[in-house]
């Protein structure tokens, strides 16, 4: 072996170490939910007999986004029956919530076996007032964890061309249609935050979500060629274009709450590279993000949330190395082994190495602050990214990727 392609080599070792370990982690938390049947994974299963709230809120916890993502990544694990039990449990909850009538998925369900009776919602029994307590986000919906669950829906619908999901992903499309805001410019807000009788609109508008829904749109167009699909998908990713900073070659996360003043002080890591991923073809100066990239989100061998992070974002680091195959970039050895030494002592990833790290955005319209981090836990989300990444697996496309294919 010449020095030459020594590193390649052993990148090639850790990469594959990391699939290996991953698709375990993923497949021993599938499996240790019992049966066939439909099931949603803990986001974050080791907060278990939870004493504080934060933790509280946090336990038994299902969020829509991880599991797509885990079905997703289930998939290009081989493991096609594991992702089914999912989406299964997605396109129930969609048909037996509580008290919506309207078809959409909520940002979080109670994890565990589904099936009968109504979708168990998230919340638990606080004792200091004796209150069933329920967390405001996790009861709404976000447009782009619609758009999420829509995506692991077309992988399973392409895995096994039963109609059902086809449609399960196409209403929460539809769903999503009703949050178009026309006001320039003209894009898919946030969603709905908050508990059902006082649900609030978000009207900002986020890049990311607008991301997410060009591609299931995209998906979902290319599956049904329905027309509605394809003005979708052209409105959401209008907005990614008008995003795109040529000044500072990055994209600006999106607008603030009145739906048109544009956000410019904020960065947020997924908003820069997911475009990379999503759309294809793509413009070719979108390539010039890697320097904002690596500039405005390094952090040591990996990367974080914010502008100037205070930490790694485990997620977004495999995100980054995701996009880096599709743009025909070579992935550090450095970054994967950076990846692999989150695993806790079952596998999963851990959200940060550090203890907390800050995104510089608030969780709901009713914080005071920016109170949304990322904690030092053992994440469904980052284990699941991981292994898309060492699978070189394009979520947004349903299939491998071709080294370059996006550049």
């Amino acid at each position: 072996m010449t020095t030459a392609s020594a590193p390649v080599a052993a990148a090639d070792t850790a990469q594959q170490q990391l699939a290996s370990d991953t698709c375990a982690a993923l497949h021993a938390a599938a499996t240790a939910i019992p049966g066939n049947g439909p099931m949603l994974l803990p986001s974050y299963p080791s907060i278990k007999d939870a004493g504080d709230d934060a933790s509280l809120a946090l336990e038994h916890v299902a969020f829509v986004y991880d599991n797509a993502l885990a079905g997703i990544a289930l998939t290009a694990c081989g493991e096609p029956a594991q992702a089914k039990r999912i989406a299964d449990a997605l396109v129930f909850a969609a048909a037996h919530d509580p008290s919506l009538k309207d078809g959409r998925l909520r940002n979080a369900y109670r994890s565990g076996t589904v099936g009968s009776g109504p979708m168990a919602l998230t919340g638990f029994w606080q004792t200091h007032g004796n209150y069933w307590s329920q967390d405001p986000y996790q009861v709404g919906t976000a447009t782009g964890n619609a758009a999420w669950a829509a995506l692991l829906l077309l992988t399973v619908y392409d895995q096994t061309h039963d109609r059902r999901y086809l449609d399960a992903a196409t209403a929460q499309l539809q769903w999503i249609q009703t949050r178009l805001n026309k006001i320039a410019p003209p894009a898919y807000e946030g969603g709905l935050f908050g508990y059902d009788n006082t649900q609030r609109v978000q009207h900002w508008k986020s890049t990311e979500h607008n991301i997410d829904i060009y591609a299931a749109a995209t998906w979902a167009y290319r599956e049904s060629h329905g027309a509605e699909w394809a003005q979708q998908a052209k409105l959401a990713g209008s907005f990614v274009n008008a995003m795109w900073d040529g000044t500072e070659h990055r994209f600006l996360v999106g607008t603030l709450d009145d739906g048109k003043t544009l956000s410019r002080d904020k960065s947020g890591l997924d908003a820069q590279v997911w475009p990379l991923l999503a759309f294809h073809p793509r413009p070719s100066t979108w390539n010039q993000v890697w320097t904002w990239v690596q500039t405005q989100h390094g952090s040591g061998a990996g990367y974080g949330y914010r502008r100037h992070p205070d930490g790694i974002w485990t997620e977004g680091t495999a995100q980054v190395a995701t996009a880096m195959q599709a743009s025909g970039k070579p992935v550090p050895d450095a970054l994967w082994q950076l990846l692999i030494a989150q695993r806790d002592g079952e596998g999963m990833l851990y959200a940060t190495p550090q203890a907390r790290i800050a995104t510089d955005f608030a969780i709901g319209p009713t914080s005071t602050h920016a109170d949304f981090f990322y904690y030092h836990l053992p994440h469904l989300g980052a284990t699941a990214w991981a292994a898309l990444a060492a699978k070189g697996w394009n979520p947004f496309t349903g299939s491998p990727i071709t080294p370059g294919e996006n550049r």
